[in-house]
Formats: structure tokens, C-alpha cells, sequence
């Protein structure tokens, strides 16, 4: 699974719509309204790279109220979730 990080601007006054419409798009798995610099940041999962150009040039920068975007693809995933899931691998709990 290869992971991006989509920062998104919309128009403010859509941004509840915007983010609705982005998150229904297949490899989009989370959608979060954030402060800061952009509106809306997405994360787009997928599993061959040439798939971003279809979900995030092809669909997501389609939406109507989405006026720019800037793309982070990711190269490595750190998580404590992954982290804890591996550690805890045959341990029991006693």
C-alpha cells in the first residue's frame, strides 16, 4: 500500500460538502478539517502509484469547491499502532 497526503484548499463556504464528496472516493480513506494553512487534508491509499493520478488529478481535484491541492507521497509509515502490533506479536496476555 503506497500512501499520500493531500493538502487541500476549498472554497469556505463548501468545505463540509467538499470533504463529503472526497471522502465517497475509492482509495480516500480519511478526510480532516484542519486549521492552518489549507481546508482539508486527505489521505489517499492505493496500491500501485500510477493509481494517484487517477484518484487524485482525475477525481478529487475535480470536485466542485476543491481550488488547489498539494500532494505528499509518503515513503515510509512510523505508527505506534503498527509498532505495538508488532512487539506484541506471541506475547500473551498473562
Amino acid at each position: 500500500m503506497i500512501s499520500a497526503i493531500v493538502l487541500i484548499n476549498a472554497e469556505v463556504d463548501r468545505i463540509p460538502e467538499v470533504a463529503a464528496a472526497i471522502a465517497e472516493i475509492d482509495g480516500v480513506s480519511e478526510v480532516y478539517s484542519v486549521t492552518g494553512d489549507v481546508d482539508l487534508i486527505a489521505m489517499v491509499r492505493v496500491q500501485q502509484h500510477e493509481q494517484f493520478a487517477d484518484v487524485i488529478a482525475d477525481r478529487l481535484n475535480k470536485v466542485q469547491g476543491v481550488l488547489g491541492t498539494q500532494t505528499h507521497i509518503a515513503f515510509r509509515t512510523y505508527s505506534r499502532h503498527d509498532l505495538e502490533a508488532a512487539f506484541g506479536l506471541g506475547l500473551d496476555d498473562a
